[in-house]
């Protein structure tokens, strides 16, 4: 029996998170669906991360045992497009070693997270980006992530009852200023509280607003209090960009 990976994306609108949960709509749901129709059996999958509710996916990554050897990568690819919904898409297929787990081989996660500062609203992203009709001084905020950026303990942004170590390496992070007044905010890490990158870019916008200094985030990573960070920025902004492993 191979093993095979896939590279996924997925509009989260519609979602109840990736990770499987009874009774709801999940990505992980409709693709271990997907998979029982085309093998006549459940399959279970990996992946490298979990979204939360409306959070989109460019480059999630699964992977699963592949019960029909004489399927080529192509072959699952296809049958997976054709039995998902049209709010999934398989990008890739290609095999791995039997060993392999996407959770715990990715050696970098990438997140992308868009901001609207247009002063009118465009409802046709609404569910894409996060409309903020504010101006927002970016190099003040290019000067906060520095505070950010290597390994720090990111209790101060972490959410909820997340028990796992929040000792967490971040390798860059990223602000540019895109056409039609968009914001990107790029973060680069090996791996990720619970909505520790919304929790990141809610208090960068504390910075672009000018209501923090650069040097508060300095302050509130060592407060290691989430009492003492910003607010959460919302889900449908935020976009599981890519992996690398």
């Amino acid at each position: 029996m191979k093993r095979v990976a896939a590279v996924i994306e997925y509009d989260g609108s519609n979602f109840f998170g990736y990770q499987g949960q009874p009774d709801v709509r999940t990505v992980q749901g409709v693709i271990e669906d997907a998979l029982e129709r085309i093998f006549k059996q459940r399959i279970y999958t990996q992946a490298a991360g979990r979204t939360d509710t409306g959070v989109h996916a460019n480059g999630q990554l699964i992977a699963f045992n592949c019960p029909n050897d004489r399927m080529t990568t192509e072959d699952i690819r296809n049958a997976m497009n054709a039995n998902l919904p049209d709010d999934v898409y398989v990008k890739e297929v290609f095999e791995v070693p039997v060993n392999f787990h996407p959770r715990f081989d990715v050696t970098k996660r990438i997140y992308h997270y868009f901001i609207l500062t247009s002063r009118q609203k465009n409802v046709f992203l609404r569910k894409y980006v996060w409309w903020f009709p504010y101006e927002l001084d970016l190099d003040a905020m290019r000067k906060a992530v520095k505070y950010l950026e290597g390994t720090h303990d990111f209790t101060s942004f972490k959410t909820g009852s997340d028990e796992r170590d929040p000792v967490r390496t971040i390798y860059r992070i990223r602000i540019l200023r895109l056409k039609n007044d968009l914001v990107l905010i790029r973060v680069e890490g090996r791996s990720f509280l619970r909505r520790m990158v919304r929790n990141i870019v809610a208090a960068l916008v504390k910075v672009g607003l000018k209501q923090w200094e650069p040097e508060k985030m300095k302050e509130v990573l060592e407060a290691r209090d989430r009492s003492a960070a910003a607010g959460t920025a919302p889900a449908h902004g935020l976009y599981f960009y890519k992996v690398l492993f």
